[in-house]
């Protein structure tokens, strides 16, 4: 199966209308590149969800909209002929990999905000930055109408938000969450571990372990919020070089529990930090994955 390349919106549209004419389903794995297992696991679970029949697109697009002023769109990795070549061995028939004039045509001056969601975790450390996604996942789910759209749950607040954005705005798709793939050591897969030296890839390891930690706590009774966050900072404070932000919170609002608060039957433990210079995430929810979901590949 060859991969076809679009990077017109016109053309990307088409393609996928015309798939639908002749009874096929369509799963869309949006991405911003330099993809790794955890983008390929999403690629899989989208021909999984259509079937052999079906046609599994992807898109490839270094969003500036989510970046801040001083966030690394400049150097963040690209490799468009490697990415394709990884989503066609995936089983990815179309690419859509658009200029970014393209997406943000000169005069623009549409953003689209989920409120509420968007309050706590990493909406006030990155400052416009889910209004991007917001605008740049709205403009993919007009081209690709009616679908699968697959995400990965490491970024578990995008994925709350786009569900949202789905519901909200009536748009064909129904949002699936995948489960965070991890490499062998138990950190989580993301473009941005390229940046981490071997040392920091060791210290980062820190963040799982303290999900393990707080993930065994709950599971032997532990309900308390404040311990819950305190085996996980106990892990990461004293080998990350900044932290954003470890909370438990409801895993649907994402409003967070306050002090001793019990965090009931289900809840989301997350972390923002950084290694260096490199900002890493990670998240489990509790009452909900089971407890491999913190392990490593193998």
């Amino acid at each position: 199966m060859t991969i076809a390349r679009v990077s017109s919106p016109e053309a990307f549209r088409a393609a996928l209308s015309d798939a639908r004419e002749q009874r096929r389903k369509v799963a869309f794995v949006p991405t911003m590149g330099a993809l790794h297992e955890g983008h390929l696991a999403l690629v899989r679970e989208g021909r999984r969800l259509v079937g052999a029949a079906g046609i599994v697109a992807a898109s490839v697009f270094v969003n500036p909209t989510q970046f801040g002023p001083n966030e690394d769109l400049a150097r963040y990795p690209r490799d468009l002929d490697g990415d394709a070549a990884k989503l066609e061995g995936a089983g990815c028939e179309l690419l859509f990999a658009p200029s970014e004039s393209t997406m943000y045509p000169d005069g623009e001056r549409t953003r689209v905000r989920v409120e509420r969601l968007t309050a706590g975790l990493c909406g006030p450390h990155r400052p416009g930055h889910f209004e991007g996604v917001a605008t740049i996942v709205s403009k993919l789910f007009s081209l690709v109408g009616a679908s699968y759209a697959i995400f990965g749950k490491k970024d578990y607040q995008q994925l709350a938000v786009i569900r949202r954005l789905a519901t909200d705005m009536l748009f064909p798709v129904e949002v699936v969450g995948h489960p965070i793939v991890r490499e062998a050591s138990g950190l989580a897969m993301s473009s941005r571990n390229a940046y981490l030296s071997a040392d920091e890839r060791h210290r980062a390891l820190s963040l799982s372990r303290g999900l393990r930690l707080a993930y065994a706590a709950y599971a032997s009774g532990e309900r308390k919020a404040t311990v819950l966050t305190g085996l996980v900072r106990a892990e990461v404070e004293p080998v990350t070089d900044s932290i954003d932000y470890v909370d438990v919170t409801d895993a649907d609002s994402l409003v967070p529990f306050e002090g001793d608060a019990s965090v009931g039957s289900r809840a989301l433990v997350a972390i923002a930090c950084r290694i260096g210079k490199t900002r890493l995430l990670d998240n489990v929810v509790l009452g909900e994955d089971p407890a491999t979901s913190l392990s490593g590949s193998p």
